[in-house]
């Protein structure tokens, strides 16, 4: 980092404590609150404290915690997610950050080994609104306070995912679409052993849409090589003080219509109970003129869960989705959403980003709601083929909460 880009009135800001900046490296903020009260009794210029903190930066600065405390001082809207070009990532990976990372196979491919997982998708929500980004990555840094480590799991040691866990951990899992792992995953999470008793959450790799067919999603598990199967996970453990809590926005609800259950679990259906009665289901779909961009909702224990439309071929009588349906739940068709981006601001105004370690929202959105060059609120990430959220999920934003407790 060139420090002489840092301007005489920021680093004044910053010693005379005017800018409610919050720093992470404990010798940086004990030496700040020496050098203002030094200040303040005379004993020394603005100009030798800023002198002392270069020369501070000379010693420290290789460390990451430090490099992100002196970035606050370069820009004070510095964020830990955000897009950043191939060459800057590469260097966060040397420095020894923990990343979550989003972005082309060609790019990810390119970087170095270290600790970050990563999943090839080009959609972002960024700062300045969703963009298909194709030379930028998505970057979601772990704060210098929590551990981190990665593990590729292939999709026959998937069950364990749950009871690998330790206490005070938040999971991370990237998983190919259309993968072995990801069939696996979706079909039979909920089973697996201590379910739901850690917190886990991700999203699932894809590609560029104008590449279906032509490209495969891929994952990255602590270095460059691209996987095609099993899943990327980077287990992190919170501080005594901190707990995790995984949430979703869901905008779609059930609409009052007919009541759908379906006799087997899967990732397709020829045949649906309608309201007690069997029929083939994509026959009925296209006989109520459905829109298909709208979920099938079933409500969880008043948690809203979708499950997306993927494709309807009436000639075979056959269906297909995003995410499987389960044998014996009650389905409905969403209710239409008017305005997605007023209607999910207006559900973001009680959330503090500051508290928001990560986000995902969903290809779908993007694509019917229109959010390319639209802001979802102060809430970035990467856009999905797929949320995890605990168990695979279709059509929501998922986020990942770190408070304070005690």
């Amino acid at each position: 980092m060139n420090l002489d880009q840092i301007s005489e009135s920021a680093w004044t800001s910053v010693i005379q404590g005017a800018r409610q900046d919050k720093f992470e490296f404990l010798g940086l903020q004990l030496l700040l609150v020496n050098l203002r009260q030094r200040s303040r009794d005379r004993e020394i210029s603005t100009q030798d404290c800023i002198r002392e903190l270069k020369m501070y930066y000379t010693k420290y600065g290789r460390l990451p915690s430090v490099e992100r405390d002196f970035l606050k001082i370069v820009n004070p809207d510095y964020t830990t997610n955000l897009a950043l070009d191939p060459r800057e990532t590469a260097r966060r990976i040397t420095a020894g950050q923990r990343l979550l990372l989003a972005g082309e196979e060609e790019l990810l491919a390119g970087l170095p080994s270290g600790n970050w997982i990563g999943g090839t998708i080009p959609y972002f929500m960024a700062q300045e609104g969703g963009c298909l980004c194709k030379d930028k990555i998505f970057v979601t840094e772990i704060p210098g306070e929590f551990q981190a480590c990665t593990k590729h799991y292939t999709a026959s040691e998937l069950p364990r995912i749950y009871q690998d866990a330790q206490e005070g951990d938040v999971s991370f899992v990237i998983l190919p679409a259309d993968s072995p792992a990801h069939a696996e995953f979706a079909l039979h999470a909920p089973r697996y052993a201590d379910f739901a008793m850690h917190p886990l959450v991700g999203w699932v790799a894809g590609v560029d849409l104008a590449m279906l067919g032509k490209a495969t999603p891929k994952v990255f598990c602590g270095g460059p090589r691209p996987l095609g199967d099993g899943a990327a996970v980077m287990r992190v453990r919170l501080p005594a003080d901190r707990l995790a809590h995984i949430k979703i926005i869901n905008l779609f609800q059930q609409g009052d219509g007919d009541t759908i259950r379906f006799p087997a679990t899967g990732f397709s259906a020829t045949t649906a109970v309608v309201n007690g009665q069997e029929h083939n289901f994509a026959e009925y779909l296209q006989r109520i003129q459905a829109d298909t961009r709208l979920p099938l909702v079933a409500s969880y224990c008043g948690a809203m869960v979708n499950v997306s439309l993927k494709g309807v071929d009436p000639r075979n009588g056959r269906v297909d989705f995003y995410a499987p349906v389960v044998a014996g739940v009650e389905y409905k068709l969403a209710t239409p959403v008017q305005d997605y981006v007023s209607e999910f601001e207006a559900r973001l105004k009680e959330l503090s980003p500051d508290h928001v370690l990560f986000s995902c929202n969903c290809i779908l959105n993007y694509l019917h709601s229109k959010l390319e060059g639209r802001r979802t609120g102060a809430i970035v990430g990467p856009v999905t083929f797929g949320e995890i959220a605990y168990q695979l999920l279709n059509q929501t934003l998922v986020y990942v909460e770190v408070v304070k407790v005690g």
